[in-house]
C-alpha cells in the first residue's frame, strides 16, 4: 500500500526531525519545509495527503499561509493540522475558523501527534469499501459519500473537507437536532468548551455555498442545528 504523504512546515530543526522520525515509524512518507517560502509550489509538487503547519514561521505567518492554501481551488481540500506554541482559546478558535482540521499545542507527545494525524486522515479519507449508502438526497441537495461531491439542483458545490463532513453529519440525521458538542465531536473529532463560534462560522459558510438550499439548515436556538427533511 502506498504510504500517505505528510508535509511538515516547521522551522525548528529538532522538532521537525522528531515529527518526521515518528511519522516514518508509523509508515508515513514525510517532507520538511523550514519556511513558508514556496510552500504553495511545493504542495502542488509533493501532493501531500495532510499538512502539519507551524504558525510561527520566520518569513510568513502560518495563519496567512493557511488562508492561501484554503483559497486555492486545487489545494483547499488538503487537511491541515496546526502545530504551535500559541495555545490560547482565541488562537485555537481562529485556527479552526480558517479551516484547520486540528490544532496541536507545543510541547506535545510525538505518539499523540501521530494518533491525531491518523484520526484526521481516517475522517478525511474514509474506507471506500465500507458498505454504506453512497448517496444522500434531501430536497435539492445531493451528497455522494464516496465521490465526496455535493450538488444543489444538479449544480456542483465546492466544499472544503470540513464543510462536507458537517453537511454529511446534518443530512445523515435529517430532522434531528445536532448539538454543537456533537458536531465538534463527530466532525472535528474533539470537544472543547467555548468553541460555539467555530461551529457557527462554518454553518454560515455552508449556508452561503448551498445558496437556494440554505433554508434546509435550521438553527435550533440554544441547542444547535438541524437539517430539515422537507420545506
Amino acid at each position: 500500500m502506498k504510504k500517505k504523504r505528510i508535509l511538515i512546515i516547521e522551522d525548528e530543526e529538532d522538532i521537525a526531525e522528531l515529527i518526521s522520525f515518528n511519522l516514518e515509524q508509523a509508515r508515513f512518507d514525510s517532507l520538511i519545509l523550514s519556511s513558508g517560502r514556496h510552500v504553495i509550489s511545493q504542495v502542488r509538487h509533493y501532493k501531500p495527503e495532510l499538512i502539519l503547519l507551524d504558525l510561527m514561521l520566520p518569513d510568513l505567518d502560518g495563519l496567512e499561509l493557511c488562508k492561501q492554501l484554503k483559497r486555492d481551488k486545487n489545494l483547499f481540500s488538503i487537511p491541515v493540522i496546526m502545530v504551535t506554541a500559541k495555545g490560547t482559546e482565541t488562537d485555537r478558535i481562529l485556527g479552526l475558523e480558517l479551516g484547520a482540521d486540528d490544532y496541536i499545542v507545543k510541547p506535545f507527545s510525538p505518539k499523540e501527534l501521530v494518533l491525531r494525524v491518523k484520526a484526521v486522515l481516517s475522517r478525511m479519507y474514509p474506507d471506500k469499501t465500507a458498505p454504506v449508502d453512497t448517496i444522500l438526497r434531501i430536497g435539492p441537495v445531493e451528497l455522494d459519500f464516496r465521490k465526496h461531491v455535493v450538488h444543489v439542483e444538479q449544480t456542483s458545490v465546492k466544499l472544503t473537507i470540513t464543510e462536507f463532513r458537517l453537511l454529511q453529519e446534518l443530512m445523515s440525521h435529517a430532522g434531528m437536532v445536532r448539538t454543537r458538542e456533537i458536531l465538534l465531536e463527530n466532525v472535528w473529532g474533539f470537544s472543547f468548551d467555548g468553541y460555539d463560534r467555530t461551529i457557527d462560522t462554518h454553518i454560515r459558510r455552508l449556508r452561503k455555498k448551498l445558496g437556494t438550499a440554505s433554508p434546509y439548515i435550521e438553527t435550533v436556538w440554544g441547542l444547535g442545528y438541524s437539517f430539515k427533511e422537507d420545506i
